[in-house]
């Protein structure tokens, strides 16, 4: 049995984790400050005797003996981000730090949720791990794609430095049950306008492209690369490659939701990425053959089920 920490366990992707952690017979120890996790996103995993939940912050020292550590803990959605810029970056430096700080003083292996953000507007199409990126650095998403980008950084110079044991892997879109239905995201966006019969709201003209994955393929990845030998790194790619405009997407929601919303039209925000797809070949090589296999039609059925529920709870 394995003691995993994971921060940002209560939010959307964390928990997903240390469901999936507990169902494998690890101990998890869970970290959140609950800025947007929720506590009803772990609330069946609090009888489980293997499961402990603390409230705190990364960006304060923390210190328990653990075999693994999952970073997740930062907010992924651009409102979230936005809204304390100075916390976003201090959580994705600071909280790298002190979480790569434990790792070496207990000698714990630690793989960092970066993300696709990394590689900004991108100039590249389809983005590999071996592409830069074309990031403002000033811009307003700056605070999440620098700061993810600076703790990359860290955790390839605490592995050169220090001899920590790292794996970084960048993922992509993601969705599915336990999202935030008023997190900003494009999916949660298009799904509960659509069940609330209000104009879905699409920015530009609708032909920039996303890739969406569900999050059971996205926990799969994630294990899959902390099992890998010490020697590999990454970062990796976790994202399905099925490349879909805003278009697209939006007409996909009202068909399974069955909804009689309208589609309009607002200006595209700043540094909006137009084309975001990734290669997943090198994920596919170190990851014992690892492709998602739930398809946008699945996915989204059960995330429109889920969000149902939530409305009608409130």
């Amino acid at each position: 049995m394995k003691k995993i920490l994971v921060t940002g366990g209560a939010g959307f992707v964390g928990s997903h984790l240390c469901e999936r952690l507990l169902k494998e017979g690890n101990e998890v120890l869970c970290l959140d400050n609950y800025f947007t996790g929720s506590k009803q996103n772990i609330i069946h995993l609090l009888d489980n005797p293997l499961f402990e939940m603390i409230r705190h912050d990364i960006t304060e020292s923390f210190f328990a003996e653990v075999d693994e550590i999952y970073n997740l803990a930062c907010p992924a959605s651009p409102p979230h981000y936005q809204y304390n810029p100075i916390k976003t970056i201090k959580t994705s430096v600071v909280g790298a730090i002190n979480m790569l700080g434990l790792a070496k003083r207990v000698n714990a292996k630690i793989l960092q949720a970066s993300t696709s953000e990394v590689y900004g507007d991108p100039k590249v199409h389809p983005q590999s791990e071996s592409y830069w990126g074309n990031v403002n650095p000033i811009g307003l998403r700056s605070c999440y794609d620098e700061g993810k980008r600076c703790a990359e950084s860290l955790f390839v110079n605490y592995y050169t430095q220090n001899n920590v044991k790292i794996k970084i892997i960048r993922i992509f879109n993601t969705y599915g049950t336990r999202m935030n239905p008023y997190d900003g995201r494009v999916i949660s966006n298009f799904i509960v306008q659509a069940l609330k019969g209000e104009d879905i709201t699409i920015y530009g003209n609708g032909k920039q492209t996303r890739s969406f994955q569900y999050i059971d393929d996205l926990v799969d990845g994630m294990i899959r690369m902390m099992a890998t030998d010490d020697s590999f790194i990454g970062p990796v790619n976790i994202g399905n490659p099925n490349e879909f405009t805003m278009l697209n997407l939006a007409e996909k929601v009202l068909e399974l939701t069955k909804s009689k919303s309208k589609i309009v039209h607002e200006p595209l925000p700043q540094d909006d990425p137009l084309q975001r797809k990734p290669d997943i070949s090198l994920a596919y090589d170190k990851l014992s053959g690892w492709k998602p296999i739930i398809n946008l039609d699945e996915g989204l059925t059960k995330t429109i089920k889920y969000f149902k529920e939530i409305i009608t709870q409130n």
